[in-house]
């Protein structure tokens, strides 16, 4: 069986010689295989009679053709399709009372889409867009799965659902008005209090919706869905904006959802420690991302987590990854760890924006050393990468001032002959920065966005293979910045910041953020073997543990009053570190024992509990 799909976006048939149609052999025997008529402004792929050989595809000047083989019994497992070659998802998740439901895969695979299917904004049309079934056919579909019953009370009206959606910044174009008007209107369940408490809404709740912050519409968003009465919940990407402590309060809140009222809830979650912690059962969405998305069959979290890392389903016979995402036990070996070279030394740094204060220890950053921020929302992280630019540059003046103009040419021309960097902290201090905020103001494609700073280095095998590739551009080169989504804008300004080959320090500003699961763990590797092998050094802000606990050698802990007053450690070795931070949200890690993952303890749980006592909040070393 085949999946066909036209990139409309991409297709200029208006400019292109028509080789999709030119070259496939079944067009040249006669049979229309694809065909293009006059009335059509896009070529059609008839999918029964193509051959899968993806001589189209390769031909396609602008790469607008996917052509896909996938397994002869999904056709019994068609559930949507937006209309001809377009994107195609096969299965659903089920929601099972008393259960919560994760949905994880990667970006375009239609994990939206089987929310909305779900939430009954969209009628699954069975892949039948030209004629589509009516409710006793679809009923007919599932029977004897528990969507059947799911389907049969929601075509009666009998299921009321509250979906928070995934993009929030549209919230308040849909509603206006202050906090506490939006939420005191909508409290059908009692608990407006509580989760005014929970969500940290006291210093938000007079505020008008429309100046509220990425992370403040979120928790207000979620807050809003959690007041309502309803029989099924759904939540597409809950923890986007929050930090570690409002992510655990805000998955604690939805868990209440099932231990005390036995409601319907699907999520849809990035955060893997956060979706650990939060569900009961995964599914695992996977294939072609834009052209078609297959459901896994369900399991529970932890062995579907650790399936997900491995990349492969062994009762489905699908592997969908080539190489599996392995964990090492970081804080055990490098405990102390530090190089002798140091890439540069500050002093005590301080700075008051307003009424917040913000007080930095001194500290040293070392060649080939990654240290995360880590921290609540409010208490200074983004400020301390702005000090510390700003310290660099005055220290950079201060020695060009102090320095003859010999002992420059004499510093340079040693450089030159040893051809290796100094063990002191080195003459010219180059800083790249990925800020938090992606607004890019750039009226050009990807691949000019990256040259600009790439330049020659952009054509090589070196910079595709360390850059290009792992981060996915290959199909997005030709597109403009303006048209990408939030995940390929975030690669892409990632990918210019590593293009500085030229910088000693590379400053990170939440690189996670709009990135799928899958695309967060293999994007922090790679700027992990970027910054070892170039011998350079990287500060990067961060609130996914998971990828903390991937990325960091060392972690500069932030404490204090959010709003009011920043505390900013030295930097310390990741376990201790991690240990403080935890021990400030009360908080217990362990490892997974088969995958190393980190894993989220049950607040109150023996082992919880155990952690606690020993001061050990991060993880103790496992035995395979």
């Amino acid at each position: 069986m085949r999946v066909a799909v036209l990139n409309s976006d991409r297709c200029k048939s208006k400019d292109c010689g028509k080789e999709c149609i030119k070259y496939c052999p079944v067009v040249r025997t006669g049979v229309d295989c694809i065909y293009i008529k006059d009335d059509m402004r896009y070529p059609h792929i008839v999918e029964s009679l193509c051959q899968g050989c993806g001589i189209c595809v390769k031909k396609c000047p602008f790469k607008a053709l996917s052509v896909v083989n996938i397994p002869e019994e999904l056709k019994t497992d068609f559930i949507h399709r937006y209309g001809k070659d377009t994107f195609v998802l096969f299965r659903l998740p089920p929601l099972i009372p008393g259960k919560i439901v994760g949905i994880i895969g990667p970006n375009g695979a239609g994990k939206s889409t089987a929310l909305k299917i779900l939430a009954g904004e969209i009628k699954p049309n069975l892949g039948n867009y030209d004629d589509p079934p009516d409710w006793d056919e679809i009923i007919r579909h599932f029977r004897g799965s528990e969507l059947q019953a799911y389907f049969q009370q929601l075509s009666e009206n009998q299921l009321r659902v509250i979906a928070k959606p995934q993009y929030i910044t549209n919230l308040p174009k849909i509603v206006s008005g202050q906090v506490s008007e939006l939420l005191e209107k909508i409290d059908e369940r009692g608990m407006l209090n509580e989760v005014k408490e929970k969500l940290s809404l006291e210093k938000i709740w007079d505020r008008d919706i429309k100046v509220l912050s990425g992370g403040e519409l979120q928790r207000v968003s979620i807050a809003a869905a959690l007041l309502r009465d309803r029989e099924v919940y759904l939540f597409d990407e809950p923890s986007s904006f929050l930090d570690i402590r409002e992510r655990l309060e805000m998955a604690k809140l939805i868990r209440n959802l099932v231990e005390q009222d036995k409601k319907l809830v699907g999520v849809v979650e990035h955060d893997l420690t956060i979706c650990d912690y939060i569900t009961d059962l995964i599914c695992i969405l996977y294939g072609v991302p834009g052209v078609y998305g297959i459901v896994s069959h369900v399991h529970n979290t932890n062995a579907g987590l650790n399936l997900y890392l491995r990349g492969e389903l062994p009762s489905e016979n699908v592997r969908f990854r080539n190489e599996p995402i392995v964990f090492d036990l970081t804080p055990e070996v490098t405990y102390g760890w530090k190089s002798s070279d140091i890439m540069l030394e500050y002093p005590e740094l301080s700075t008051k924006l307003g009424n917040f204060t913000l007080n930095v220890a001194p500290g040293k950053l070392h060649r080939g050393e990654v240290v995360g921020l880590v921290g609540r929302n409010g208490l200074g992280k983004t400020t301390m990468l702005n000090l510390l630019s700003e310290h660099v540059t005055q220290q950079e003046l201060l020695t060009q001032q102090n320095q003859e103009p010999e002992e420059n040419e004499k510093k340079i021309d040693e450089q030159k002959e040893t051809d290796k960097p100094s063990e002191s902290q080195p003459t010219k201090i180059k800083i790249a920065v990925k800020p938090q905020h992606l607004k890019v103001d750039y009226d050009g494609t990807v691949e000019m966005f990256l040259k600009e700073v790439a330049g020659k280095t952009f054509h090589t095998s070196l910079y595709r293979t360390e850059i290009i590739r792992p981060f996915g551009l290959e199909n997005i080169l030709d597109h403009y910045l303006k048209d990408l989504s939030g995940g390929e804008l975030q690669k892409t300004v990632i990918a210019k910041t590593l293009s500085h080959m030229d910088a000693t320090i590379i400053f990170m500003d939440e690189p996670s953020a709009f990135l799928d699961s899958e695309s967060r763990l293999i994007i922090t590797k790679t700027i992990k073997r970027i910054v070892k092998n170039r011998k350079i050094s990287a500060f990067i802000v961060e609130h996914d543990i998971l990828a903390i606990d991937f990325l960091s050698d060392s972690l500069i802990v932030f404490s204090g009053t959010p709003g009011m007053r920043g505390l900013a450690s030295t930097p310390v070795n990741l376990r201790f570190g991690m240990n403080k931070f935890l021990k400030d949200v009360q908080v217990t890690f362990r490892r997974d024992a088969k995958s190393l993952r980190p894993r989220v303890n049950k607040m109150g749980s023996e082992l919880d509990r155990k952690q606690k006592a020993m001061g050990e909040y991060y993880y103790t070393s496992v035995k395979k």
